[in-house]
């Protein structure tokens, strides 16, 4: 920078063209681009989380595009949870975050007894292997929280709005424990349907003290398994406990419909 050069916050940060490799983009394509050279230098680190961004003006300018395709490409950045934009406030970079992810879950599930079924099953197929590589990657403070938290889960028996609390915080700690950024933020993105599956299958009339107890006894078992470093037997303590659902998840929602569909549809052709 020259001396006698001053950077506004319009401007952006330092060497801002470079920062998002403006230079090498055809004409044509320029406001395709927009997004995605901005999102791959946050990918990169070359915009880091708590950086500003220059104003709509200056992304313009910077692209030769017109204000209005700057401010959309905000708008979709904002959408996608990787950028902060408040009226009148300079934007800034975010830290990624779950809850994009669980926009789009809470989307692509709705309230269909398809979607729900498909949740579950999304679930079953995602935690035993992380059961598995926890297992290897706990550390002793880790599982002081996770005893911490099967304690609460003993005193919440029969309460269950504090159940579903504890009982979410064991299986978010589950997934922290294989120390696997991505593996944490799917079960993040995943925790609104989680906690409806939870809702459903806890309201249930007929769950009695001693079905509570195995519940809790389920969740016991992956904790002892995962102190133990056994990575096959804390995913088969995490199978098991998903497999021991099975009746209550049928008495919610029956067969799942494209299986008891095609079911149906073999019998009639037999």
């Amino acid at each position: 920078m020259r001396g006698d050069e001053v950077t506004t916050a319009d401007d952006g940060p330092p060497g801002w063209p470079a920062v998002i490799g403006v230079g090498d983009v055809l004409p044509s394509r320029l406001g395709e681009v927009v997004i995605e050279r901005m999102t791959q230098a946050i990918v990169e680190g070359r915009l880091k989380p708590g950086d500003r961004l220059p104003s709509e003006g200056q992304i313009a300018k910077t692209f030769g595009v017109s204000k209005p395709i700057a401010r959309e490409a905000l708008r979709e950045l904002a959408a996608m949870g990787v950028v902060s934009v408040q009226q009148g406030k300079v934007s800034r970079v975010r830290a990624v975050d779950s809850r994009p992810l669980a926009r789009f879950f809470r989307f692509a599930v709705g309230r269909t007894e398809q979607g729900l079924h498909d949740a579950v099953e999304l679930r079953r197929l995602l935690e035993p292997p992380l059961a598995r590589l926890a297992a290897g990657r706990r550390t002793d403070a880790e599982l002081t929280d996770l005893r911490e938290t099967l304690a609460r889960m003993e005193a919440a028996l029969g309460d269950v709005p504090a159940w579903i609390a504890a009982d979410l915080a064991f299986h978010a700690q589950v997934a922290a424990m294989t120390h696997n950024g991505l593996a944490v933020l799917q079960m993040q993105g995943l925790e609104p349907i989680i906690r409806e599956m939870m809702v459903r299958f806890n309201d249930r009339g007929r769950r009695n003290g001693a079905d509570w107890r195995r519940t809790f006894e389920r969740h016991l078992r992956i904790a002892d398994a995962l102190a133990s470093g056994d990575a096959e037997a804390s995913g088969a303590a995490m199978g098991a406990h998903f497999a021991a659902a099975d009746a209550a998840i049928t008495e919610i929602f029956g067969r799942l419909p494209v299986v008891r569909d095609r079911q149906e549809g073999q019998g009639r052709k037999s």
